[in-house]
């Protein structure tokens, strides 16, 4: 009898032994933040990607990141978005090819209690809890600036740019024109094109706008692939009077910038832009207040500073 209370008793422990272990602490669950950027055709995302995956190493969470094939497949990235929708994530980093587009998903998003942060790229919502990117406006005006300056504060410019859809296509032809048409009345913009982001289709309106205008005196490229339409045009039809300023870096403008041919560029951050992204996402799951504007700074860099150690640490090849 004694044994068999004996072996009751041992059986109740092991049942409360295993019953306190069912409720004690868990295994950490992962954290996971999908990045969905505009692209990856060109060297700026990578390098968001690299400031990505720092932050995902620092703040211990998963991260993965895509983008469609170009920076004009509005609804191959919608379909991206709604993927990482569904897997019901700890936040979303976004970079928004349509500042439009994308509302309806971002609200369903919400709904679901999933924390949305902008990077590069905003949307005309106030869904994202915050956005990190440079002030596109003001880098923007700050290379009408340089224009102005390099060529003699009058003449005829043109501007190709990535899109009129997204807030980076938007701000900087609003920061470049407003700037020339507010300061510099003896300079005229001929033209403004999209070549969405494809270095092909840029350089093809970049060649028909010179030919078009021959008395053009300066160009401006609102993004990498735009700018290296505009090189290679200028190349292509013998134009290297022009004076070319660009945006962002890569190693095409930076050896177009280092021969002569390319005045200087705006550098935006791109590795901050994808750190402070993530680090935003992983603090919004966490509950810890983030700022609404996350500015990543940018800079004026041309012959003169390019090897600056400042410059050579925002610059990507």
């Amino acid at each position: 009898m004694k044994s068999r209370k004996y072996l009751i008793t041992i059986i109740s422990l092991i049942v409360v032994l295993a019953m306190l272990a069912a409720c004690g602490p868990k295994e950490e669950e992962e954290v996971y933040i999908p990045v969905i950027s505009k692209g990856f055709q060109h060297a700026f995302w990578l390098a968001v990607e690299k400031g990505a995956e720092q932050a995902a190493e620092e703040f211990g969470v998963r991260i993965t990141f895509e983008g469609p094939e170009t920076e004009a497949m509005v609804d191959k990235q919608m379909d991206m978005l709604q993927a990482a929708i569904d897997k019901n994530p700890a936040a979303i980093c976004f970079a928004a090819v349509d500042s439009q587009a994308a509302i309806p998903l971002l609200e369903d998003a919400q709904e679901k209690g999933i924390p949305i942060i902008a990077f590069d790229s905003g949307v005309d919502s106030d869904i994202p809890l915050a956005t990190a990117a440079t002030d596109n406006v003001a880098a923007a005006a700050l290379a009408a600036d340089k224009m102005a300056e390099l060529i003699g504060g009058s003449g005829e410019v043109a501007i190709i740019a990535h899109d009129n859809t997204s807030r980076t296509g938007i701000d900087r032809v609003a920061g470049f024109t407003d700037r020339i048409e507010s300061e510099y009345p003896d300079i005229t913009i001929v033209d403004t094109q999209y070549g969405g982001g494809d270095q092909l289709e840029s350089t093809n309106l970049a060649k028909a706008i010179i030919q078009a205008n021959p008395d053009l005196k300066g160009f401006f490229g609102a993004n990498e692939g735009s700018i290296i339409g505009v090189l290679n045009a200028a190349t292509e039809l013998g134009r290297e009077d022009l004076v070319i300023i660009g945006y962002d870096s890569g190693q095409q403008q930076i050896a177009a910038i280092r021969s002569g041919l390319e005045a200087g560029a705006i550098t935006q951050n791109p590795i901050g832009i994808g750190y402070e992204c993530v680090k935003a996402a992983y603090e919004a799951y966490m509950g810890e207040e983030i700022p609404s504007e996350i500015d990543t700074g940018f800079m004026w860099f041309d012959a003169s500073n390019i090897d600056d150690p400042e410059i050579q640490a925002v610059l990507y090849e």
